[in-house]
């Protein structure tokens, strides 16, 4: 559920926000949300972010800053310092609704922005960055053309992802004038930062810079080929589960998702949101993971697809296999590598399938062993290869029964 709401900074200005409520059920924590230089509460990452977050139990709430996107105020009458005091300002109103974050969370020079704020939110206990840079001044690479304009007039227009803003030499001033790197140390709260090695505009060395300076406990996570914006919804998503996860240890919650994927003894457990599209959470018996189908697909290529898991499982099988009967047989194998692919072919191809219609499934599994074995060892093994439980499994009549129930 989300909520429209304005409140007033310290400047009397109303900003413009969007509360994401958990649904039907009452919200574990409270985190806030900064966006990135220019953008507003309605840039995608953020919505994605947010919507997810809530989808594990906690409220978020996203805003503009002054001066942006439906809160009141001159952009170019604004600063670094006068977002870090809306920061402070919108979680002093989350408080005073009774919901006071423990959490802050910024992308890009948002990131910054929390990172700034946080010693002023006693409430905040974990902050987190996703491609932010170590220093506010780093904006002024963006801005490096109409310095000088900037400086010499006082103000001038520049074009930053193609719209027109107006820049001051207040604002230039400003950011030069904060150390936001140099008091890392001082934080004194759980930090985890999040960069992509080939974000463009913001160099991962700055997300090296913060987690250098920082102190324990800190993370960091690789965000991968994601861009700076995080325009691939698969990248907001996979960053806000890991998000969420993290936060837990942290903020004293246990996330919805970690409820509904309960552990189930020898069972699987998977749990998929419709507006994640193919993305699922797996927990097989206590081991958690993400399952995914490629882009082609209609997935985000975050984890193995199923036919990924059903190779897998018959590679580990075969493996497991081999090793057991080596070492009960004393027969000198050193190891075992399987690997399994799956394709469907016309049962006419198949000389050994009792089908002679339509189409089969094959499972090609390749074998490599290594260790001092004689032929007739190694032909040993390869038949011990198709006694492995699940090679079993998948040549017998197989039955699945279903039950539905509703929450």
């Amino acid at each position: 559920m989300q909520e429209k709401i304005t409140f007033k900074n310290r400047r009397g200005q109303a900003l413009a926000g969007v509360l994401h409520h958990p649904t039907g059920k009452k919200a574990h924590a409270c985190a806030v949300f900064a966006h990135c230089f220019t953008c507003t509460k309605n840039n995608k990452a953020a919505v994605r972010i947010s919507e997810s977050l809530a989808s594990d139990g906690l409220a978020v709430l996203r805003f503009d800053f002054t001066g942006l996107g439906q809160s009141e105020g001159d952009f170019s009458s604004t600063h670094f310092s006068s977002n870090v005091d809306d920061l402070v300002d919108a979680a002093a109103f989350m408080s005073s609704r009774d919901l006071p974050p423990s959490l802050l969370i910024g992308h890009s020079l948002g990131g910054t922005a929390v990172l700034a704020a946080a010693p002023e939110v006693d409430s905040a206990v974990a902050v987190a960055t996703i491609g932010s840079p170590a220093n506010a001044s780093h904006v002024l690479g963006l801005l490096e053309e109409e310095l000088p304009a900037i400086e010499s007039q006082g103000q001038a227009t520049v074009n930053l992802a193609g719209r027109p803003f107006d820049i001051s030499r207040d604002f230039v001033e400003d950011v030069r004038t904060q150390a936001v790197c140099e008091n890392l140390p001082g934080l004194r709260k759980a930090l985890l930062v999040m960069h992509s090695p080939v974000d463009e505009v913001v160099s991962i060395d700055q997300a090296a810079l913060i987690y250098s300076q920082a102190k324990h406990p800190k993370s960091f996570i690789t965000l991968d080929d994601a861009d700076h914006l995080m325009t691939h919804d698969g990248d907001s998503i996979y960053a806000a589960r890991l998000l969420s996860a993290w936060a837990s240890r942290y903020i004293g919650f246990e996330a919805d998702g970690d409820e509904l994927l309960r552990r189930v003894p020898g069972a699987a457990v998977v749990r998929g949101n419709t507006s994640e599209g193919m993305m699922v959470s797996v927990n097989a018996d206590g081991h958690r993971f993400i399952a995914d189908e490629p882009p082609a697909l209609g997935g985000s290529g975050l984890g193995p697809t199923p036919y990924d898991l059903l190779g897998a499982a018959l590679a580990s099988c075969t493996v497991m296999t081999l090793n057991y009967f080596a070492r009960r047989e004393n027969l000198p194998l050193e190891q075992v590598e399987v690997s399994v692919a799956h394709d469907r072919i016309h049962a006419e191809d198949c000389v050994t399938c009792e089908k002679t219609n339509g189409k089969i499934d094959r499972f090609s599994r390749d074998i490599s062993v290594r260790g001092d074995l004689d032929d007739e060892q190694r032909n040993l093994l390869l038949k011990i290869a198709d006694r492995c439980p699940v090679h079993k499994t998948l040549e017998n009549e197989i039955t699945v029964v279903n039950h539905m129930s509703m929450d």
